[in-house]
């Protein structure tokens, strides 16, 4: 298949989630035989805030990661359509584009003859819902949602009639465990503070069992406003700034546990969803512990794959007993690595993606992956 994919960003995850499972299922479909391209607007704003952190040429730097990756730019104010849509058998739109984009490469779906999917991986259904519907998706043959959550609200509303929840997953070829690196420290935590969908939680599971325990910490993100980084200098939390999310794995290697924290929307108004950070965690074998957060899905298993812990003094509790207890640590960090290899990588999710496309009509030779890997060729 040609497959054309319009994102915010490719090239940048600074404070953009939606490039880690873009970059990994992106990759898969290349080495399955695809042709994939990505377009992204030029002066994008996650884009040109990692370049003003970091200089111009870090724009380039996720490619010595990724190298069959390459992004494309247009222009928004004038996208040349003829030249990004011509001979795409299937495109998909995420919902960080602008209103006019998706709907006016719905209009040109009948002139081009592809198959149309939309891609959502946010919470704005329920916290930006004016905005959401404002969407124009009448020649759109579907959504592709992150959790069942959101899929039933997508049906309820009525905004398609057909609605696939596609969870994210971790790209297990770079997400893995480095057992020869060194430890550093106690616990990294890894994630944007926001704004202020989590001050409170992340004060109370996080930072305060940390400087109650005495453990040596590290904090990596962006958009931690003066509070945040107050209460981490009074707890000796060291601060790394942005880390781009392809060195994650190399960072994890060095702590012996972690901590998700999921936003107040994925707890209280869209529960069941996972992000992208546990299925990352996951992958590289860092023992995980779960606050808040319901696997309605049941896509883990609860006290195998990780701990749970739902207030800070159980946070206190379950750092503790990892820490102290290496075999616990280590089956853990096994059966976390098992499980997405069995069940969520991006490899699962493109073969899931295959399948929907072969329902919406697209030939069956053209979903049937390469017998030769690229990469191996």
């Amino acid at each position: 298949m040609k497959i054309v994919l319009f994102y915010h960003s490719l090239a940048s995850d600074w404070n953009h989630g939606n490039a880690h499972f873009l970059r990994g299922v992106c990759s898969e479909l290349i080495r399955k035989g695809h042709e994939v391209k990505v377009y992204e607007p030029e002066k994008g704003w996650s884009l040109e805030n990692l370049m003003n952190d970091h200089g111009p040429e870090k724009a380039s730097e996720f490619q010595s990661y990724y190298p069959t990756l390459e992004t494309n730019f247009y222009a928004p104010e004038k996208p040349d359509f003829s030249a990004m849509l011509s001979g795409a058998d299937l495109v998909i739109v995420h919902e960080w584009n602008p209103h006019e984009l998706v709907e006016a490469i719905g209009e040109k779906k009948k002139e081009y003859g592809y198959k149309l999917l939309f891609h959502d991986t946010h919470h704005r259904v329920v916290s930006d819902s004016d905005s959401m519907e404002k969407y124009n998706f009448s020649n759109y043959d579907g959504a592709l949602v992150f959790g069942e959550v959101l899929r039933n609200i997508y049906l309820d509303k009525g905004w398609m009639s057909e609605v696939w929840t596609w969870h994210e997953a971790s790209d297990a070829e770079l997400f893995k465990p480095l057992p020869d690196v060194q430890k550093e420290g106690d616990l990294v935590w890894i994630g944007n503070w926001g704004d202020n969908e989590r001050t409170d939680e992340l004060m109370e599971l996080l930072v305060k069992p940390i400087k109650e325990l005495g453990l040596k910490a590290k904090f990596y993100g962006v958009r931690y406003p003066q509070i945040a980084l107050n209460a981490m200098r009074d707890a000796n939390i060291e601060y790394g700034g942005h880390l781009p999310n392809y060195k994650v794995p190399e960072v994890f290697a060095r702590y012996h546990v972690t901590v998700h924290v999921p936003r107040r929307n994925y707890v209280k108004i869209l529960p069941g969803i996972p992000t992208i950070r546990p299925f990352e965690a996951l992958a590289c074998g860092i023992p995980l512990i779960s606050t808040q957060w319901q696997d309605k899905e049941h896509l883990f298993t609860p006290g195998q794959d990780y701990l749970v812990a739902n207030n800070g003094e159980k946070v206190k509790e379950q750092l503790q007993k990892i820490l102290q207890n290496k075999s616990l640590s280590g089956q853990l960090a096994e059966n976390g690595r098992k499980t997405i290899l069995n069940k969520h990588t991006c490899r699962h999710r493109v073969e899931e993606l295959e399948a929907i496309v072969e329902q919406l009509g697209i030939a069956h030779e053209l979903t049937i992956p390469l017998l030769i890997n690229p990469l191996e060729a």
